[in-house]
């Protein structure tokens, strides 16, 4: 039997590039690194919101954050631990998705809200105060659930919860 070198080279390396760009795929698809996801619910004057969230508690996972994600589904989002309660400043480098950030003070207390953030933007959003963490979520959370500043965040991160 002879084989053609040529013709076996490149179905070879078809299915090799076909493999690669699966794997990549794969990859983008995957969330930024985040180590897992938890429940976390916000009370509000109009109720209790629960949220599934991704943990963001390495510096890695809280340099990338939903960075590069081209979507987020309502009920979602990102919690950035900051232990200490501290200073916090975010930025949207790299963010597609308009978000709204709910900063949080150490005893669960919502700080403030930067709502309907801008997109690739380089601008900082400050916490404006100290705040243990930060939640990440769809632009027009806060205002479709009517979320504001001294609601009370449940989640193991925040004393006494």
């Amino acid at each position: 039997m002879k084989f053609d070198r040529k013709a076996v080279w490149s179905v070879a390396t078809g299915w090799l590039a076909t493999i690669l760009v699966i794997a990549g795929l794969a990859v983008a698809a995957a969330p930024s690194g985040a180590a897992s996801v938890q429940p976390l619910k916000i009370v509000t004057g109009n109720g209790v919101r629960v949220f599934s969230v991704e943990m963001a508690t390495s510096e890695q996972e809280k340099q990338t954050g939903l960075m590069y994600r081209k979507e987020l589904a309502d009920g979602k989002g990102m919690l950035f631990d900051f232990k200490p309660e501290q200073e916090v400043s975010m930025w949207m480098k790299n963010t597609y998705v308009s978000l709204d950030m709910i900063f949080i003070r150490a005893d669960g207390s919502i700080l403030r809200i930067a709502e309907k953030t801008e997109p690739l933007s380089t601008s900082i959003i400050s916490s404006g105060g100290p705040a243990r963490a930060v939640l990440e979520v769809v632009a027009g959370t806060a205002q479709k659930y009517g979320i504001r500043p001294g609601d009370r965040v449940e989640h193991p991160l925040f004393a006494g919860k």
